[in-house]
């Protein structure tokens, strides 16, 4: 298995081009089933839950032609093959609940195998099945599959969900753009994903409006088309290294992205004393040549401050000075990083969804494993900053989310490199 070799202490210097975003690629993909049209969306990742997604819709019948050096995916759901998502394909990847919503909106049927449980949290797709079963779809949960049928078609209703959920929130808008009538969402996500999976879907000819706001109403139509779209930049990918360059005290210019994607991460960034410049087509990173100042930090559905930053955040107050609250409001789990940042020096107490961090003065190389995807490029960034040699175990999560993390890092300088079957000291 890969591992991650580190030798820290290194001001990270240079440009990195952000990637197409993953959580917003995923929907879109998913999106082809909706039309028997040719899909054609750009700026796609190469990532291992791409493919793992690519491989889903495949064994559904969707043609999918990829072109990795232009980055440019080709879908084209002329038939459906089949309409049940395996177990062994979505226990790899929860995103794969998304064909749940488009599959029943075009085929009437679809049979999905319920994604279980993960090392961050339950997160339930309740919210998913009460509101297709509003919009009129049967659904039976047995031997670990969803089957849900609306044999007439889905139609159009209110539907509040219980809690902000993204997934639901794109599932329930994909479904709704095929049903009979208007489907309104209220207590909708409102993250740019969301917006950008509307943009697409509108491409298409679906009519969708107040995507961005917590109400997003959809107007059926009998047809979608062949549309064009070019997925947004990644916001956790640009927020990842904007602490990159915070933590190693460097200099970073991140490009293909803005800072509009992540309002309350650069307002705690800023207060942390790293200066933030923006440009027509990115901003720059820099460390301001003082120690960084601790900041609290509570997450929260969008524009409050993303989960999945949350890792990343604690990082760097591992270093700060004074110390740090950080609360998770998203997902129970989420502190499993808590314990490998805390063998490279950290001063980390937690207490129930807190953790309270006590900055030091030098995190210290040592090898640490990887819980989740958040969780890994956590110990990377820790390591970026730790005096000496840290090894990074189990980066198979980093490939679902980071496209070529090493070679982007080492281009800006960063003494880091995979290796295969070596031994931590």
């Amino acid at each position: 298995m890969d591992q991650i070799r580190i030798v820290g202490g290194t001001p990270l210097k240079g440009t990195i081009t952000i990637s197409g975003a993953k959580n917003a690629a995923l929907p879109l993909l998913t999106a082809a089933i909706l039309s028997d049209e040719v899909l054609e969306l750009t700026n796609i990742p190469e990532l291992a839950d791409i493919k793992c997604m690519l491989e889903l819709l495949e064994q559904h019948g969707i043609q999918a032609t990829r072109n990795l050096e232009q980055k440019k995916v080709l879908l084209h759901a002329q038939s459906i093959a089949n309409t049940t998502a395996p177990y062994d394909i979505v226990r790899k990847m929860r995103a794969s609940i998304l064909v749940l919503g488009p599959l029943l909106a075009r085929c009437g049927e679809a049979r999905v195998s319920l994604p279980g449980g993960c090392s961050i949290g339950t997160r339930p797709v309740d919210i998913h099945l009460q509101g297709l079963e509003e919009m009129g779809a049967e659904i039976e949960l047995k031997e670990g599959y969803i089957h849900a049928k609306a044999p007439k078609g889905l139609k159009g209703a209110t539907i509040t969900m219980r809690v902000v959920s993204v997934t639901a929130t794109e599932n329930l808008m994909m479904a709704a753009t095929l049903a009979d009538g208007t489907t309104k969402l209220v207590n909708a996500a409102r993250e740019p994903e969301i917006v950008d999976l509307a943009n697409c879907l509108r491409a298409m000819g679906a009519s969708i409006e107040g995507d961005g706001t917590d109400t997003i109403t959809i107007h059926g139509v009998t047809k979608l088309h062949h549309a064009q779209h070019r997925v947004v930049a990644d916001r956790i990918e640009t927020g990842t290294f904007a602490i990159a360059a915070a933590i190693t005290g460097g200099e970073l210019y991140l490009k293909d992205t803005s800072i509009e994607l992540l309002p309350s991460f650069i307002s705690v960034l800023q207060k942390t004393g790293v200066i933030v410049e923006p440009t027509s087509d990115g901003f720059w990173v820099k460390a301001s040549g003082h120690p960084i100042t601790g900041v609290d930090v509570m997450t929260e559905p969008y524009p409050g401050f993303a989960t999945d930053l949350q890792a990343q955040m604690m990082a760097l107050m591992t270093v700060c000075q004074g110390a740090s609250l950080i609360t998770e409001t998203i997902f129970e789990n989420r502190f499993m990083h808590v314990p490998e940042l805390c063998r490279m020096g950290a001063n980390i107490t937690v207490h129930g969804s807190s953790a309270l961090v006590r900055g030091v003065s030098q995190l210290r190389g040592a090898p640490v494993m990887a819980t989740d995807l958040r969780a890994s490029v956590s110990l990377v960034l820790a390591g970026l900053a730790a005096e000496g040699e840290t090894w990074v175990n189990r980066v198979y999560h980093l490939d679902r989310g980071y496209e070529h993390i090493e070679d982007k890092l080492r281009h800006c300088g960063a003494h880091i490199e995979r290796v295969k079957e070596a031994i931590a000291a």
